[in-house]
């Protein structure tokens, strides 16, 4: 069975992020990490995300940098272009972790930390 090309996105100082790289590095499995901080992202990689899971799926509403958002940014949020040019300039606004499995064709998006799905990814 042939290793999925992986991106994990995030930042590094994140414990879910931490757990996630743990958990690829304990089972051998290569991926590219992509550090939000460092690196940022772009308002297109934010466009396909939201498109092919929803904002929902993408935006951190109960992390400490949305609470620090005044409630004229948070409101901004409810408009799909809006929300990704906030996501954009706050990136801890992302749920972490973000993964792209590619198998040579349209990477699968995973969100958040789950041994169980990862599982089925790199079993795929």
């Amino acid at each position: 069975m042939k290793q999925p090309q992986i991106t994990l996105y995030g930042i590094p100082n994140c414990d879910t992020v931490k757990k996630a790289r743990a958990w690829l590095s304990e089972r051998s499995l290569e991926y590219v990490f992509h550090d939000f901080k460092k690196q940022g992202i772009s308002l297109e990689q934010l466009r396909a995300w939201c498109e092919t899971l929803g904002v929902d799926q993408v935006l951190n509403r109960k992390g400490t940098t949305w609470h620090a958002l005044t409630p004229t940014q948070q409101e901004t949020a409810s408009n799909f272009e809006s929300a990704l040019r906030l996501m954009q300039e706050h990136t801890s606004l992302i749920k972490r972790p973000v993964v792209a499995w590619s198998y040579g064709d349209a990477p699968k998006l995973t969100v958040g930390f789950s041994p169980v799905i990862w599982a089925q990814h790199c079993n795929s």
